[in-house]
């Protein structure tokens, strides 16, 4: 079966809302954990054109960078440090308008300008973090927030 996306443009809420079933349908019956954020990943990254989208997932109490796509990244982060680890440490999904006002933001790439960290949960624990970055100053709103809240909620 080809894996092709249907790309839209309009609102975020309209491109959310015809990417939410695509990706539903890409990760519904496949098992395997790293497939389907691989698979999130890209479907995030060519439907919004973003600089970075990827999973850090807990190992060894260190997020660990798991599937992306973009630039090169930072390949662990301890709890509690930047954006990333501050949204597993305390378990709430984090918007950053500016990441250059954010204290503590560990720049993995200079381009970088907003940025929303989503985490992962299983059982009431942090078991990774959705990052996704942007070129654009307060690029990410509660559009975002609600929409990528729901795709790892399907994450199991």
């Amino acid at each position: 079966m080809a894996e092709d996306l249907s790309i839209i443009t309009g609102s975020k809420t309209e491109q959310y809302q015809s990417l939410l079933p695509q990706i539903k349908a890409l990760i519904t019956g496949e098992p395997d954990q790293t497939a389907n954020l691989a698979n999130i990943t890209a479907a995030l990254k060519e439907q919004f054109g973003w600089l970075w989208v990827g999973f850090y997932l807990v190992k060894d109490n260190e997020l660990v960078l798991g599937p992306f796509q973009g630039p090169v990244a930072c390949t662990r982060i301890r709890k509690g440090k930047g954006v990333c680890g501050t949204s597993w440490e305390k378990a709430v999904t984090l918007v950053v308008p500016d990441v250059e006002a954010f204290p503590g933001h560990i720049a993995c790439s200079s381009l970088s300008r907003s940025e929303i960290v989503v985490p992962l949960m299983r059982d009431g624990s942090v078991i990774g973090v959705l990052d996704v970055d942007s070129i654009r100053l307060d690029d990410f709103n509660e559009t975002d927030r609600r929409f990528l809240e729901e795709i790892v909620s399907w994450i199991l």
